[in-house]
């Protein structure tokens, strides 16, 4: 299973950009994808998770309004808008998969997706 993320890149605040998560070796129907960033000596930090066959979507309050998740089971692909980008949004975003949707919080636990992408750096300044 791999996963490719790219789409990252130098933005200016108030822009838009992005994020794909190219996923090859499973079926992506069967799976949740979630975005996660990171920014240097900190925790990974779960952004964004669109849940499988029922279409859920989840996303952090810190993004709400903000980012935009999707998913195109055709293409095995996921995606990512940010919008209104902010200095904050600076880190490297990964994207991940599981199957393991139990627990009130299973969206947003690190430990609970299987599958990561390699990350994509995304850096907002002026």
């Amino acid at each position: 299973v791999q996963l490719q993320a790219c789409g990252g890149g130098l933005m200016q605040p108030g822009g838009s950009l992005r994020l794909s998560c190219v996923v090859s070796g499973v079926t992506l129907d069967d799976w949740s994808i979630g975005w996660f960033r990171q920014t240097p000596g900190t925790e990974r930090e779960w952004v964004s998770t669109a849940s499988s066959n029922i279409g859920r979507t989840y996303y952090s309050d810190s993004v709400k309004g903000r980012f935009a998740i999707s998913r195109d089971n055709a293409k095995n692909t996921g995606y990512l808008q940010i919008d209104s980008l902010k200095p904050e949004d600076t880190a490297t975003y990964y994207c991940a998969i599981t199957r393991r949707r139990y627990g009130s919080t299973w969206f947003s636990e690190v430990e609970k997706f299987d599958f990561w992408g390699q990350g994509t750096q995304v850096t907002v300044s002026s």
